[in-house]
């Protein structure tokens, strides 16, 4: 059982959550039909704005799941290919990476991807680059551009 938590504790974290996000999605949905059948202008109004809210959310968390599918499986293959980013960045005693040492790592994994624009496994890299960097928001543009192109191949 320990080995399958570690293994596994992402993905049974994000199948908890994911859980409790349908849970709430159900019950919004019911409260907006409710809100849809009563005789007041004013709750029908605001159940039809309720019904937004599932339809929303929905979409998002499907379009979240297969983000997180698709990163994973490109991951499985990098390594296989032997071609994921070493992870020997140095790091604080606190466990995080030392940014210098990131910033000085990313030059390389930009460098590639500017060689190499239609290659999904560079994106990949320069994502795991900006995400050590402690950019975040740069890796997940440059994830989903490497998701793009993994679909495209």
């Amino acid at each position: 059982m320990g080995e399958f938590w570690v293994r596994n504790r992402t993905k049974i974290w994000v199948g908890a959550i994911s859980l409790l996000l349908v849970f709430y999605l159900v019950v919004t949905f019911e409260r907006a039909v409710l809100l849809l059948g009563d005789p007041n202008p004013m709750a029908k109004a605001m159940g039809a704005g309720y019904l937004l809210l599932p339809v929303v959310g929905a979409w998002a968390l499907v379009r979240e799941l297969l983000f997180g599918s698709r990163t994973e499986k490109m991951a499985r293959i990098l390594e296989d290919e032997g071609g994921l980013p070493p992870d020997n960045l140095p790091r604080t005693p606190g466990g995080r990476i030392v940014r210098e040492a990131a910033d000085a790592e990313f030059v390389k994994y930009q460098r590639e991807a500017e060689a190499a624009p239609e290659d999904w496994r560079s994106w990949f890299r320069l994502s795991c680059a900006y995400d050590a960097a402690g950019d975040r928001r740069r890796a997940r543009a440059a994830m989903r551009d490497a998701v793009g192109l993994f679909r495209k191949a």
